[in-house]
């Protein structure tokens, strides 16, 4: 059993050391990744409070043998930033925003965040061939979902799906 396994389990039982520990370990992350979807310092750093407590909340329901603590984490965060993309509080305080906002989501798609790299992806992900890596963009950094995703990039519904299995798939077989 590793150190991050240990950690985890304290973790599940409620050790406020465990839950500091994991917090120092994958905040950076989880803002960058919260901050791609949302745009916005102050959001972000609510979102990720509130994804830490969740997780803290419901850390019985993790489960080893379904993947990586930081995968189930970094899925609460983005689901979350998502979530909060979609609500109508948000969308409220974004109609009058300037253009800047905008500037960065049109942006070209080798536009990952340092923060977002923080658990050394980037490196990984640059690997990729060029629709991997618009692709991943899309949906994994800047929250997008598989049907906005074939809107913009222009493809059917059914690529986005075979080639996001494909690239992550891909990108499994380099990192493990």
């Amino acid at each position: 059993m590793t150190d991050l396994d240990t950690l985890v389990k304290q973790f599940q039982q409620k050790d406020i050391n465990a839950f500091e520990k994991l917090y120092a370990m994958y905040s950076n992350s989880i803002h960058g990744v919260v901050y791609n979807i949302v745009r916005d310092s102050a959001i972000s750093d609510e979102l990720m409070q509130d994804v830490f407590i969740k997780a803290w909340n419901n850390a019985e329901s993790y489960s080893s043998s379904k993947g990586r603590f930081f995968t189930w984490i970094l899925n609460i965060a983005r689901n979350a930033a998502i979530d909060k993309t979609r609500s109508k509080t948000f969308k409220q305080t974004k109609q009058n925003l300037n253009t800047d906002f905008f500037v960065d989501i049109i942006a070209s798609n080798d536009n990952l965040e340092s923060k977002t790299d923080a658990i050394g992806i980037k490196k990984y992900v640059t690997q990729l061939g060029e629709k991997c890596k618009t692709l991943i963009e899309f949906l994994y950094f800047k929250g997008f979902t598989q049907k906005e995703t074939a809107e913009t990039l222009e493809i059917p519904i059914g690529t986005v799906k075979t080639r996001n299995r494909s690239c992550i798939q891909k990108l499994r077989d380099m990192v493990l």
